[in-house]
């Protein structure tokens, strides 16, 4: 099935690394990261996995969730670990579902088209509190995913969702974002009081709410 931004993601049971879980009630309240490997002892997935290991405060200082999945069986997500501890220097310290039956991987759409009937594509869901899909990735096997990057996704979807801002292009924590523009400026001028720099009547920057 394909899912669409703002869908509600399809829930799931699934064995882990960390035990069994639901998905929906594991997220909890919390947003949520689903990134998903072609199979265990893959080169670019260690480092991948690793990364992620090593950035697992950040995303916990955003109250994010994350979660791994491949197609290969529960021990052998135990052995993958070994190695990635040894070789990038972090274990995973977050879950890795085990979906050797392709349950997981055929809801969302994540079985490869163009490699084989099995193998997973590498993609990247963020969903929010509420269930829904805020943003997917798709990346081919050969290039790993920026991890930074997808912080920073988090940062102006979070922004984003508590205030009637966008985010320009390249934007980063702290820096200015565009008033959006079904704001008036009278309604902004409730919203911002300490101003804007108005370039265009439709492009308006502020300083980014709460900083």
């Amino acid at each position: 099935m394909t899912i669409r931004l703002g869908d509600v993601v399809p829930d799931f049971t699934a064995e882990t690394t960390e035990g069994p879980i639901r998905f929906h009630e594991w997220l909890g309240d919390s947003w949520g990261v689903l990134f998903s490997h072609p199979k265990n002892f893959t080169p670019v997935c260690t480092t991948e996995l690793g990364q992620v290991a090593r950035l697992k405060p950040e995303f916990d200082r955003r109250h994010v969730k994350v979660i791994g999945l491949s197609v290969d069986p529960l021990d052998a997500h135990e052995k993958w670990a070994e190695d990635i501890a040894e070789t990038q220097g972090y274990a995973p310290n977050f879950p890795l579902i085990a979906d050797p039956d392709r349950t997981v991987s055929g809801l969302y759409d994540m079985i490869h088209p163009n490699a084989s009937d099995t193998m997973t594509v590498r993609s990247v869901f963020v969903v929010g509190p509420d269930k829904k899909l805020k943003l997917s990735l798709t990346y081919p096997a050969s290039a790993g995913r920026n991890f930074d990057e997808i912080l920073r996704v988090i940062d102006s979807l979070q922004l984003t969702a508590q205030h009637a801002v966008a985010t320009p292009a390249n934007w980063k924590d702290g820096e200015d974002v565009i008033i959006v523009p079904s704001v008036s400026d009278e309604a902004a001028k409730e919203k911002f009081p300490g101003g804007w720099k108005t370039l265009k009547p439709y492009l308006r920057l502020v300083p980014q709410p709460g900083k």
